[in-house]
């Protein structure tokens, strides 16, 4: 009798931890999904060799296969925003306590990729602030914030790719960083190995730390 009620006081753990590792993978395949195509289109835009089945699995040309990649990723995009709202509104961020590392930086990608930044950002800077994520993470996603409000940004994370006033040619720059003086230190503290000079080469992007959000409506298209 003991011991099947000691067998029945482990259901509800057994059923809990269970219930994580589901959703463990199907985090783990939603980030799959959210960077697979983004991996192919930034080889596609620095020449990197493709394989050729990528031509054929799409059935278009090298030459439209971005276009064809980003179709189907929007696709994607809507799908994983979808699911993870609902799994956000059931039972908060999913963290590493509750789906280890790095499955707890799925959902936070997700989000970073759609056009809910501001509607979940108090829930990522709340997993970040109590460990749950990395708190870059959370840097990035207020970087993106206030870019999309057209503010600086904090981080200096945020690269911007804009049409230049004086052609018709485009150009990727650093957005501008409010208190660029201390920005390294803030990057720093925040858990960013790289500088924004050191990022932005990286990223093959300008970098005037100097750029205002005045001098940058001057120079570039910001409106999207």
């Amino acid at each position: 009798m003991r011991f099947l009620l000691f067998a029945l006081s482990l259901l509800p753990v057994c059923a809990f931890s269970q219930s994580k590792n589901i959703l463990k993978h199907e985090l783990d395949s939603m980030y799959v999904l959210d960077q697979r195509n983004r991996v192919w289109l930034t080889k596609l835009g620095n020449n990197q060799p493709l394989t050729d089945s990528l031509t054929t699995l799409y059935k278009v040309s090298r030459t439209k296969l971005a276009g064809a990649l980003w179709t189907e990723q929007i696709q994607i995009d809507s799908s994983n925003l979808k699911r993870a709202e609902v799994i956000l509104q059931q039972q908060g961020y999913p963290g590493k306590t509750m789906v280890g590392v790095p499955t707890n930086e799925a959902i936070f990608y997700i989000i970073q990729h759609s056009h809910k930044v501001d509607t979940y950002l108090p829930a990522v800077k709340k997993a970040a602030e109590s460990g749950e994520l990395p708190f870059h993470q959370y840097a990035l996603m207020l970087d993106r914030s206030l870019m999309y409000a057209q503010k600086p940004q904090l981080y200096g994370t945020q690269i911007a790719c804009r049409k230049v006033r004086a052609s018709s040619a485009s150009r990727c720059f650093v957005w501008p960083i409010e208190d660029y003086r201390n920005v390294n230190q803030r990057r720093k503290q925040a858990g960013l190995p790289l500088t924004v000079a050191e990022n932005a080469v990286r990223l093959n992007a300008a970098y005037d730390p100097s750029l205002t959000m005045e001098i940058a409506r001057q120079l570039y298209v910001l409106d999207l």
